[in-house]
């Protein structure tokens, strides 16, 4: 998938003027595969993650940060994709499918130039920022357009992805011996080039801090990590620090979901296949260990590019955000990746840090990790375009609201999978296989409980059906529901 698709050929807004030397930072750091949960600041009892739970303590973290889904297995593609165009899941996709991915005339340097002007970095670069790109990318930024999408690149992953390790998958088999190491460089993956992706990130970042740190134009850093993505490989050390006889398996583990098939997680699928079916304890267990410590090798990479903006003298004046592109399932529910609407899956973790912001404060209130985009504009003195969908997190943080949005939406594959969140209630239908489920997410977090057959819940599904239908139109869902 390449990143012209993601531009749009819209109205650019005007920028609000704001001088330079009273413009913040912006550091946006950014993991690949990080549920909400798996973080010290989440409560969880066996990650550890010191570093971002020190940037949890310095800021708030919003505990219920959504993604809406996406439209193929590749949910990475279409959470980008949201993030950097400010649009909602289907909105952006028919954009892309229309062909808006170039102006009418691409000989012309001004058409291309406008064209360009609507992603979220050129946003920034437009009201005066110095912009820094760092990581997992689908290609090279600066061979599109007129322009380059920033004005300096660090390491760029152009895959998106690491290389595909074929010994990673279908394992491990109990009994017997496994072949894989999650520490050997010899694997590659992560180790591709004799350094560990998430270290060379590191360096990158460190690097582009000391430039900007030269200038006296405000800067946006976005630096995007392919932790703790698979293969799920970290140095020993890290490893050592999660003991196999400490692995927790999940509450709601399964060893299969009986809608796989329908959902559209087949077990041939990309990330289902990871892990051998059925699922075993022993399996979910390793897993997760390896999971762990390369959270946890992030963890310690992000301290040293927190360290290095200390060490510059722009901290102070920066505002830092840590999230993720989706969440993961590991042994939850049957299934190992993201290509579902359970919590697990959905929810990313969201902190954010920066003058004026409050301190040690968690928000409960359900919002979209999206949501940073337009938050960033309006910490830059941005006007956000009317084409945004997602909404600034200021009023939340200011105290000015309590909602940010009715209710939550999410969706996978045209057919398969929809889902809506209002208050405590969340609906899943399954459209292939005629199903619907209801979980209560306050009494039931783990969703091990469907409601939906319940007749005391009868009229809880209709209204979130309704409403499930209404923001359909509101994201462009194409699917057509019919009758609950």
């Amino acid at each position: 998938m390449r990143i012209t698709c993601l531009f749009l050929a819209l109205t650019i807004s005007s920028a609000v003027f704001v001088p330079a030397a009273e413009r913040p930072n912006i550091v946006f750091i950014f993991a690949d595969d990080h549920t909400f949960s798996d973080l010290g600041a989440m409560g969880h009892p066996i990650v550890k993650t010191p570093n971002i739970d020190r940037l949890a303590d310095e800021g708030t973290i919003f505990s219920n940060a959504y993604i809406q889904g996406g439209w193929h297995g590749a949910i990475c593609i279409p959470s980008r994709a949201m993030l950097n165009t400010g649009r909602f899941l289907w909105h952006a996709r028919s954009e892309m499918d229309r062909g808006i991915t170039a102006p009418e005339n691409p000989s012309d340097p001004e058409q291309r130039r406008l064209h360009e002007s609507n992603f979220w970095s050129r946003l920034l670069n437009d009201g005066g920022y110095e912009t820094y790109f760092a990581g997992k990318w689908h290609v090279d930024p600066n061979r599109i357009g007129v322009e380059p999408l920033f004005n300096h690149l660090g390491i760029v992953r152009n895959g998106g992805m690491p290389p595909t390790v074929e010994s990673s998958y279908n394992r491990p088999l109990e009994g017997e011996v496994d072949a894989w190491s999650s520490f050997d460089p010899q694997f590659r993956g992560h180790w591709e080039g004799g350094q560990h992706w998430a270290e060379v990130l590191a360096g990158s970042a460190i690097d582009m801090i000391g430039t900007a740190a030269k200038s006296d134009k405000p800067f946006f850093m976005y630096l995007a990590f392919n932790s703790p993505h698979d293969p799920r490989q970290a140095p020993k050390e890290y490893l050592d620090m999660y003991p196999q006889e400490r692995m927790d398996v999940p509450p709601n583990f399964l060893s299969e979901n009986p809608f796989k098939d329908p959902m559209g997680c087949p077990a041939t699928g990309r990330d289902e296949r990871l892990a051998p079916f059925p699922r075993t304890e022993y399996a979910v267990r390793v897993h997760r260990r390896e999971y762990y410590a390369i959270i946890s090798h992030m963890d310690a990479q992000i301290g040293r590019i927190l360290e290095a903006l200390a060490q510059s003298g722009k901290r102070e004046n920066t505002y830092i955000i840590f999230t993720a592109d989706n969440g993961l399932a590991m042994g939850s529910h049957g299934l190992f990746g993201k290509q579902n609407m359970f919590e697990h899956s959905l929810r990313v973790p969201l902190i954010v840090v920066g003058p004026g912001l409050p301190k040690q404060k968690r928000i409960d209130t359900p919002v979209y990790m999206q949501d940073v985009m337009p938050t960033t504009l309006e910490w830059a003195g941005r006007e956000i375009p009317e084409y945004v969908q997602f909404k600034s997190l200021l009023p939340l943080l200011r105290g000015e609201r309590t909602e940010q949005y009715d209710s939550i939406y999410a969706a996978y594959q045209p057919q398969r999978q929809r889902m809506v969140r209002r208050g405590d209630f969340k609906l899943i239908v399954y459209p292939v296989a005629k199903t619907v489920l209801l979980y209560n997410l306050k009494d039931d977090p783990y969703e091990i409980t469907n409601l939906a057959d319940r007749p005391e819940h009868a009229q809880t599904v209709k209204e979130l059906f309704d409403e499930l239908k209404r923001l359909q139109q509101e994201t462009g869902d194409p699917l057509e529901l019919g009758a609950e």
